[in-house]
């Protein structure tokens, strides 16, 4: 028999991968496991917002700050969060917070960089005009800084989201007991490739809607914040 037969009788067909998929839905250890993967993921991509953010807005506005910072930023950012895993283990333990960690790095430097580029490309005639009109440094952010980043900033989360979602079933082969990733590694160790392809499925399927939601999400912000400033 030839290599490749044998890889296509390895391979599950469709009728299998539904069948793992329909037992897996109806036993609920689908739900705790998509559920495990969407919480890991949505609290690592808030806290890279909530630090990743403000935190460009104020280096792209002080560009003295941002060179005395940016050879960190250039020297952490082209680490993998994946090789952080054995220090994240060390440090959390077992558990969420390891996940949490990895995905919040994944998330921080493109978050970090995009908000920088489009806080330091605002237009200075915006700030001077502000000035003029002697507006407080929260009517300024609100009214300047936030128009100006939100489109460049949205288009990032899209992204970010998306390389969150990938990182986080990563993440969960190493150590982990619940989540999409554990159902690939745990279906793999008992040779069900079946599960393995549902799993697979089922990964690329959320994808797919977290995707969609942040582009809608994107669509609805810039044109919120058009009609704002006209």
């Amino acid at each position: 028999m030839s290599v490749s037969a044998c890889n296509v009788e390895m391979f599950p067909d469709i009728a299998r991968i539904l069948r793992a998929l329909y037992r897996l839905i109806l036993d609920g250890s689908l739900l705790k496991h998509c559920v495990a993967s969407l919480f890991r993921v949505t609290v690592g991509f808030y806290l890279a917002i909530v630090t990743a953010v403000p935190l460009g807005v104020l280096l792209g506005l002080y560009r003295t700050l941002y060179r005395i910072v940016n050879p960190v930023i250039q020297f952490l950012r082209p680490i993998s969060p994946l090789a952080w895993a054995p220090f994240a283990i060390l440090w959390f333990g077992i558990g969420d917070l390891p996940a949490i960690f990895i995905i919040f790095l994944a998330c921080f430097f493109p978050l970090l960089i995009a908000a920088v580029d489009a806080s330091a490309n605002i237009n200075p005639i915006y700030f001077q005009v502000g000035a003029n009109l002697q507006l407080s440094r929260w009517s300024a952010f609100a009214n300047i800084i936030l128009p100006a980043i939100i489109p460049n900033v949205m288009l990032a989360l899209r992204m970010t989201l998306g390389m969150a979602w990938v990182v986080v079933v990563a993440a969960e082969m190493i150590g982990m007991k619940s989540g999409l990733g554990f159902l690939i590694v745990d279906g793999r160790d008992a040779l069900r490739l079946d599960r393995v392809a549902a799993a697979m499925l089922v990964i690329g399927l959320i994808g797919l809607v977290l995707d969609r939601i942040m582009q809608q999400l994107g669509e609805l912000e810039s044109l919120r914040w058009k009609n704002a400033r006209k």
